[in-house]
């Protein structure tokens, strides 16, 4: 469906999940994939399977939270295949769970430093790549809660909020250097993060939460993650796409 020979993209969040599915179905379009997440051993098992199915892959650890490792990540993309032309920054956490006059500052402060400096730290790397490169498109991995509450996740709501104010800035600023920058908001999505910790009983009551009467697939999220990194959004920038269910429509 789509094409992209020649093209070199860093995936974060890349050992599970809707990262894999997007790192895996870049590779298969033809992409060289940079597999990126926290655990090394987990990147190089994601690597390998797309390797494997004929798609080209390199492994590199790093933690978004940290500014250098971000840097780090750029420059890696930049000497093993010359540029850097896309980036999905898809790592993210949850965080504690509780109302916001008790929310815990440690959790407030790893959930902000992950959703959303880690973002800006990716961000500020990638775009500097990509104006070497003559160009590029980024997606930016956000949630249905960058545009609606939820209770006692305040941090988690209030990072995917910024999200959408740092991508919007930074679409702006960088328009007419030919880099496109993006954010997409998955609803609540069958990952193992989502399947492997909840019951069925619980799962069901998450399906209900969307008029669609399920949750969603990675296979959804990754399908709009590659057309907004594709040339068939050409005029697309700027913006925040839900694959939600209809979870924000009431």
């Amino acid at each position: 469906m789509f094409d992209f020979t020649a093209k070199t993209a860093i995936v974060t969040g890349a050992a599970s999940g809707i990262g894999t599915a997007v790192a895996e179905e870049l590779a298969l379009s033809g992409a060289f994939v940079i597999v990126s997440d926290l655990d090394r051993a987990a990147c190089d098992k994601v690597t390998a399977e797309i390797m494997d199915r004929g798609g080209k892959a390199a492994s590199f650890a790093a933690d978004v939270a940290n500014p250098e490792a971000m840097q780090a990540l750029a420059d890696f993309a930049e000497a093993e295949t010359g540029a850097l032309h896309l980036a999905v920054n898809n790592a993210g956490i949850g965080g504690a769970q509780a109302p916001t006059g008790d929310y815990p500052l440690e959790a407030w402060h790893q959930v902000i430093n992950v959703n959303l400096n880690g973002v800006f730290y990716g961000m500020r790397a990638q775009i500097r790549a990509m104006e070497r490169a003559g160009g590029g498109a980024i997606v930016n991995m956000s949630s249905i809660l960058g545009s609606v509450g939820f209770a006692n996740s305040s941090a988690y709501v209030a990072s995917k909020h910024a999200l959408q104010g740092l991508t919007k800035t930074a679409a702006m600023e960088y328009a007419q250097k030919g880099i496109r920058i993006n954010a997409v908001g998955p609803a609540f999505i069958a990952t193992p993060l989502l399947t492997n910790n909840l019951t069925q009983e619980m799962l069901d009551g998450l399906a209900g939460l969307h008029p669609m009467g399920r949750i969603g697939t990675v296979a959804e999220v990754s399908g709009l993650t590659l057309f907004l990194l594709s040339d068939r959004a050409s005029f697309i920038t700027g913006s925040y796409h839900l694959v939600d269910g209809g979870y924000t429509a009431p």
